[in-house]
């Protein structure tokens, strides 16, 4: 889910204005995505996913930095297709994104996703027959523990509550490398355990908990 420290891609400009803003929560605005916010979106994924796994201050699981063309092209395709993709910015520095697949569209990347986990022998199946995963939340480095993801959380849900869809998943690493902020996360928007699943990943076995809650 969050933080490293910015890609040295971003300029100096960019960098001065970013480390000298303060932010206020109620000046933060939350917007779909668009084309135009591509690089703004990779450079934050460039802060979170490296090489560098930190666990407290949590991270993305790709290595963003290693393969420009490629993740410019995969968020840029995703802002496409993808009806909830947020962004969170604050005078117009984005500080933030989230995206989410609805049932359709994340089984058509994960077909198996279902089956592959291993479910608590206590949680009622029929809250997979609608739902949205929530991918990837990626908060900018210095800004975590601000609020920006709850906030980032409340435009999905307020959207989620026009279309009817009733039920949230969102997976959490915990080897190899424990995610220690996105599970405080989890916690502090009241996800409650769901089940596990095993993912096998570029050679590496990644072990995945599987949260759900309600959209209320």
């Amino acid at each position: 889910m969050e933080i490293i420290n910015l890609n040295n891609s971003l300029n100096l400009n960019q960098k001065n204005t970013i480390k000298k803003e303060k932010i206020n929560k109620n000046l933060i605005k939350v917007r779909k995505a668009s084309i135009s916010d591509v690089e703004a979106i990779y450079e934050i994924a460039c802060s979170v996913g490296s090489k560098t796994k930190n666990s407290y201050e949590g991270f993305l699981m790709d290595n963003y930095v290693s393969r420009p063309k490629k993740y410019k092209t995969f968020f840029k395709d995703r802002i496409n297709e993808l009806e909830h993709f947020y962004i969170a910015e604050s005078n117009n520095n984005p500080l933030g994104f989230l995206m989410a697949y609805t049932k359709e569209k994340w089984l058509k990347y994960n077909p198996t996703w279902i089956e592959d986990i291993y479910w608590s022998p206590i949680f009622d199946m029929n809250k997979t027959d609608n739902f949205v995963v929530i991918d990837k939340t990626a908060i900018l480095h210095g800004y975590t523990g601000k609020g920006i993801g709850s906030i980032l959380y409340k435009s999905l849900i307020k959207d989620l509550k026009k279309t009817g869809i009733k039920n949230i998943f969102a997976e959490t690493i915990i080897n190899p490398t424990p995610n220690f902020a996105s599970l405080a996360f989890r916690k502090k928007q009241k996800y409650i355990l769901a089940g596990v699943r095993y993912e096998e990943y570029e050679g590496q076995l990644y072990t995945d908990l599987i949260y759900y809650k309600p959209v209320k």
